[in-house]
Order: structure tokens, then C-alpha cells, then sequence
């Protein structure tokens, strides 16, 4: 199948497969006209791909992850480290944003959002960005 094709049915942009293609995740095989034809296979790993990003897999992740999926003989753990990983990064990011939501969200109720120009929001947002310089 072409790239078109293959992106349709993987889900990504024809660009995107490109891409993975300059860096090596996927190897299609060129047809005498030199365009690309997609086996099941590489459909397989770019849909692989496809969803790992949709997850939040760096591209390095991705790339280990696919390894490990090719490899028969590959151990379970050595999955679970690069998941648990990114895992605790995932958990990381979601206490950084409840944080900002509970600071945005006391900011705004503090504000009457009248016509007067005291605003607790913006004093909010100079106090957490620390002193500034001036030039």
C-alpha cells in the first residue's frame, strides 16, 4: 500500500510516517518508481507507533518500546520499567497542573471582575513570577 494509504489506516499523517521513516522507526520498501510501499507490517508498526504516542511515549520510548515488541525473547520487565517511567512522569505533570487549576482557581474568586483596576489576579500572577528586573 502507499503512504496515503497507510496513513489512513494508521491514523497518522502521511508527514508524520516521514518522519519516523527519516529516523528509523519504520522502513518501508521503495517501489521501482521510488515511492513507498507500506507491507502489513510496517502498517502494524506504525499503528504500534501511533498509539504508544497517543499515550505520551517520547519518541525514544516508542522506539525502545517497538524493540522490545519485536523481540521475542524480550523480559516483561524490562516493559513495565519504561511504562512505570513514564507513569510517574504522567503523575508528576497531573499534581503540576492541580496545582496551577487550585492557584488559578482562588485568583479568579478572588476577583470581583468589576470596573475597578484592583485586580488580585494580576497582584497573583507578580507575586508568583518573583521581582523582575528593570532596565
Amino acid at each position: 500500500m502507499n503512504i496515503s494509504d497507510a496513513a489512513q489506516r494508521a491514523g497518522l499523517p502521511a508527514k508524520t510516517i516521514r518522519y519516523y521513516e527519516d529516523i528509523g522507526l519504520v522502513t518501508p520498501n521503495r517501489d521501482t518508481n521510488g515511492y513507498r510501499v507500506f507491507s502489513e507490517r510496517e502498517l502494524h508498526k506504525l499503528t504500534f507507533l501511533a498509539r504508544s504516542r497517543a499515550l505520551g511515549f517520547s519518541i525514544e520510548d516508542c522506539r525502545a518500546l517497538l524493540a522490545l515488541y519485536e523481540d521475542q525473547t524480550r523480559a516483561s520487565g524490562d516493559v513495565k520499567r519504561i511504562a512505570k517511567e513514564h507513569l510517574d512522569e504522567i503523575e508528576v505533570k497531573i499534581s503540576d497542573l492541580v496545582a496551577m487549576r487550585d492557584t488559578l482557581s482562588e485568583l479568579v474568586h478572588a476577583c470581583s471582575g468589576d470596573d475597578r483596576p484592583d485586580c488580585p489576579i494580576l497582584k497573583g500572577i507578580e507575586h508568583a513570577a518573583g521581582p523582575t528586573k528593570k532596565p
